[in-house]
């Protein structure tokens, strides 16, 4: 079984406040020039993405300095629904892991408070997971905390990178699965959109 945990990109997608709005244009068409053609301009931590170290580290890693490898593993979901403040035995997380946290939250994505009373990974919960040397670190929601990003810094300062805006994780809460990240080619990024898979043995 596979399960996408993408979110969408059209025109509803929401843009962090303060950046450059994103855009969906038609520029072609079967009916006038025989084929379909959309421009889209998009910043580089749009919709679901991952951050990099250079993205708040400086000298940091940009995303052109890791192999492809580093976007696949196993990982796990831990249901973390309700929490603001995201505290939760790791217990089940493994050394190497992806590990993704079910808040709840991307369930109000279209709706104008989306970037507001987002649930936040604790420093001691952070800590923990870098103690554990996982691998990448996700969630769905926007960011795993707040100005001035200090959960952010310690991550990629450890090489442990962040997905943001997953979606579907309630599917595989509580599951060990296989995970792909992959994200666009961008030469020395900061970060890049990314289609994220999970993938369940059915057997």
């Amino acid at each position: 079984m596979i399960i996408d945990l993408t979110m969408p990109i059209d025109e509803k997608t929401p843009t962090f406040p303060g950046e450059a709005p994103h855009i969906i244009e038609q520029i072609a068409t079967i009916e006038n020039e025989g084929w379909n053609l959309k421009r889209i301009s998009i910043t580089s931590h749009f919709s679901t993405h991952i951050d990099v170290p250079v993205h708040m580290i400086e000298g940091g890693r940009s995303l052109s300095d890791y192999p492809l490898r580093k976007f696949i593993g196993e990982a796990i979901v831990l249901d973390v629904t309700g929490q603001n403040e995201i505290q939760v035995d790791l217990s089940e997380v493994q050394k190497g892991d992806i590990v993704f946290f079910l808040t709840g939250h991307s369930s109000k994505v279209y709706e104008k408070d989306y970037f507001e009373n987002n649930p936040v990974i604790t420093e001691r919960t952070a800590r923990d997971l870098i103690e554990k040397e996982i691998n990448i670190v996700g969630l769905d929601s926007f960011t795993p905390d707040n100005e001035p990003y200090l959960i952010h810094k310690m991550f990629l300062r450890a090489d442990i990178l962040i997905v943001e805006n997953l979606v579907n994780l309630e599917k595989l809460a509580g599951k060990r699965f296989r995970c792909f990240i992959l994200p666009l080619n961008i030469k020395d990024g900061d970060g890049a959109p990314c289609r994220v898979a999970g993938i369940v043995d059915d057997s």
